[in-house]
């Protein structure tokens, strides 16, 4: 038994955004941990794709003042759908990080990374709320860094209001044909306009060379690329920070600077999300420019389980952007993407986070062959500040799944081995079972507070007979067609 998109490969690579139920799909990294970096971007550096992105994992919340800030993370793909973890672009468990995007500030976001072919140096903007202009920049000689803190950059607006204030949020970095970069803002001192400004020819700060006011207000998240001769800026159309479905909406202009035109809507929802970048991905075919909005978790304040909504915009030959329809799957292929039908994908991923204190749950399985039970690997995850393990127990059961008998074996993963994020447990049971053997796993915890989450879907996979269910108490209410999502290993 495989773990839902870490093993099963689809046959043909293409990125899809939900299933055929319209449940958000959980993207995976190949080792089987669920992508944990949002409000970020997709960019592509020498054949490479890189997603980056702000970790909510180690238990971050937005406005709770307990809660540690875990730092932005970075992703690599060749292809879009297989992602190797590359780290963090930074250590940010230092006091100075802590102090300044902990929980007891507005929280540090939205990292975006861009080349400079002149320093030959990669250069990372990041939105904080500790000083004047809003932001911090660094550098690193490779797209994963590590990336290191230049001087704070100065912008044009906002340049006298109080440090540490709500003065400037959500942006973007853009780089033109001619090597010039921009930095399209959110100026909050106006109720959320947009503004676009220079920045200098090391991308490091600003030149004051401003358009102020491209929006009305009441927007953010800017996302700015350049097509055929015209220049776009998509944006959060109303703002609306964690939002599960806020408006996108876009303006064009002749000029980075402006003027700008009128604003179009192009989603009511931006597919179930929140705007967060538009990424120009040059190919050998021509440019993409690809749409991403983050699918917040019903606004939870913790993120970890955030998934993504990622499509290319597709245009008219005026140049104006079609209205997104958000079931847009695509295939990307060495350098050209095209649009598909839909890929082969395990479908009705979903998650259930109440096991504490009498609520448990419970998966049976049938041994393929005697041996040795190596280790079982469970994909699961932490809500809330739990105050106790997690505990993998094994008993053998009867043909329909009953436990019998007293525990084979106890296992407790500790709680600071579990992340907010969905992640891949490893057990070493090293027991013996019998081929033919019915067994079940039950997975408790002891806490008092919060609770521990898992995965599991709702297709039938091979010829095994799983029988998934809910131990509350002594009773045992079982629900076939349902499996909690686990491998197992035996050895002979």
């Amino acid at each position: 038994m495989g773990f839902a998109q870490a093993e099963r490969k689809p046959a043909n690579l293409v990125i899809t955004n939900f299933d055929k139920q319209a449940n958000q799909v959980i993207r995976y990294s190949n080792v089987g941990d669920a992508i944990d970096a949002h409000d970020g971007e997709i960019a592509l550096f020498n054949g490479t794709y890189y997603l980056y992105g702000t970790s909510y994992d180690c238990g971050f919340e937005w406005q709770n003042k307990n809660a540690a800030f875990c730092g932005f993370k970075v992703y690599a793909s060749k292809d879009m759908q297989n992602w190797t973890d590359k780290g963090y672009l930074f250590d940010a468990s230092s006091k100075i990080w802590q102090s300044r995007c902990n929980g007891n500030t507005y929280g540090c976001f939205r990292p975006h990374v861009i080349f400079n072919s002149k320093t030959r140096l990669y250069v990372l903007w990041i939105n904080v709320y500790d000083n004047v202009s809003g932001y911090r920049v660094f550098t690193s000689k490779l797209p994963v860094g590590p990336f290191t803190e230049v001087a704070e950059p100065k912008v044009a607006v906002n340049s006298t209001a109080p440090a540490g204030s709500l003065n400037n949020g959500d942006h973007d970095t853009f780089v033109d044909d001619d090597g010039t970069a921009y930095l399209a803002y959110t100026d909050w001192r106006t109720n959320g306009s947009i503004v676009i400004e220079k920045l200098s020819g090391d991308y490091l700060t600003g030149t004051g060379k401003v358009a102020r006011a491209v929006t009305d207000g009441s927007t953010e998240a800017p996302g700015m690329f350049k097509r055929n001769g015209i220049y776009y800026v998509v944006y959060s159309d109303p703002n609306c920070g964690y939002c599960s479905g806020t408006g996108a909406s876009y303006k064009t202009a002749s000029s980075p600077l402006g003027p700008w035109s009128a604003g179009k809507k192009i989603s009511d929802n931006s597919c179930g999300g929140q705007p967060s970048f538009v990424s120009t991905i040059k190919l050998g075919t021509g440019n993409i420019y690809l749409f991403g909005s983050d699918l917040w978790n019903n606004a939870a304040k913790n993120e970890a389980l955030a998934n993504y909504y990622w499509a290319p915009l597709t245009f008219n030959p005026d140049g104006s952007i079609i209205p997104m329809t958000c079931d847009q799957p695509f295939k990307v292929t060495g350098s050209k993407v095209t649009r598909a039908k839909g890929g082969t994908i395990i479908t009705n991923i979903k998650g259930l986070n109440d096991i504490a204190g009498t609520v448990k749950r419970s998966q049976s399985f049938i041994a393929n062959k005697s041996g040795i039970l190596t280790l079982i690997q469970l994909p699961v995850y932490k809500a809330g500040a739990v105050n106790a393990g997690l505990s993998v127990a094994i008993y053998r059961a009867d043909n329909d799944g009953n436990l019998t008998g007293a525990a084979l074996v106890n296992k407790t993963i500790e709680e600071k081995h579990v992340g907010w994020s969905i992640k891949r447990q490893t057990v070493h049971p090293k027991i013996k079972v019998v081929k033919g053997g019915t067994y079940c796993v039950v997975l408790s915890s002891p806490t008092t507070a919060g609770g521990y989450g898992y995965i599991y879907h709702d297709e039938k996979v091979s010829n095994a007979k799983i029988v998934f269910g809910k131990l509350q108490g002594d009773n045992f209410a079982k629900e076939h067609g349902k499996l909690l999502d686990f491998d197992i290993m035996i050895r002979k």
